[in-house]
């Protein structure tokens, strides 16, 4: 009888710590949906997995839990929508994002601003809190090629900043917008001039000038035959080029005499 009644009384105990380790758990899960905005649970509904393992490994430096997993081309068919939505104003003005993908979106959505001023003071606002190259890169408004003449001091202002995904995302506004018909030689001078030890800067210096290259060789060489680069980036150009379809065989040909050893 004893012996039932100790059993019993551990059943009850049993079954009332399930209960109550159910209840905790449940709370917890709970409160936690709780801190999660409706942006980011949208975002969660249209997360893949694989990707997210996949994303991460392309952007090292962002902690692995916070990227959702929201392919590149769902997430752009996402922004155009959001875009018109009332939301829209208080997102792109909370920063910092806990989010990657978050900070995806908030970039593409600066790309759709169409007021230039508007786009300039918000890119200037998150350009902080760029903290890798995906983000950086995506971002490409559109309305900049409307306003090439103020843009080119600003774009001077990003690539002097010390913060390197500032002074990237300069130097590629440069290439995106000054190396076809309003190209001046002179524009090849700023980011000659930068020197940094930043991996994802001497990159994109090497990508503008091997892209300078196949754009505007007879301007660009120079910087090369003189080596006017940093020689880490000297060759990285070099090799980018090399890699370029646009570069013709004999101009590779003569690029390859030109690397530092």
């Amino acid at each position: 009888m004893v012996v039932e009644a100790e059993t019993t009384t551990i059943e009850k105990i049993t079954s009332n710590t399930s209960k109550l380790v159910g209840k905790s758990v449940l709370l917890f899960m709970n409160k936690h949906e709780t801190f999660m905005t409706p942006l980011q649970k949208r975002l969660f509904a249209m997360q893949d997995k694989q990707y997210a393992e996949f994303q991460s490994k392309l952007t090292p430096g962002v902690p692995p839990e916070s990227v959702i997993g929201v392919r590149v081309p769902v997430l752009r068919k996402f922004a155009k929508e959001f875009a018109k939505k009332d939301e829209v104003n208080d997102f792109v003005h909370q920063l910092p994002h806990k989010y990657y993908d978050e900070n995806m979106l908030h970039s593409l959505l600066i790309s759709q601003v169409k007021d230039y001023e508007e786009c300039i003071s918000l890119t200037d606002a998150f350009l902080p809190y760029v903290d890798n190259w995906a983000v950086c890169d995506i971002m490409s408004p559109k309305v900049f090629a409307k306003h090439k003449a103020a843009l080119t001091e600003k774009i001077k202002t990003w690539i002097s900043s010390r913060h390197a995904f500032t002074c990237r995302f300069g130097i590629e506004a440069l290439m995106s917008h000054y190396l076809d018909k309003d190209f001046k030689a002179e524009y090849l001078e700023i980011p000659a001039a930068v020197r940094s030890e930043e991996y994802y800067v001497k990159m994109m210096v090497a990508w503008f000038f091997a892209t300078a290259l196949a754009k505007q060789w007879d301007a660009t060489i120079p910087y090369i035959e003189h080596k006017r680069l940093a020689p880490w980036t000297h060759n990285k150009t070099i090799q980018k080029a090399i890699e370029s379809y646009r570069i013709t065989p004999g101009q590779k040909e003569y690029l390859r005499t030109l690397k530092i050893k």
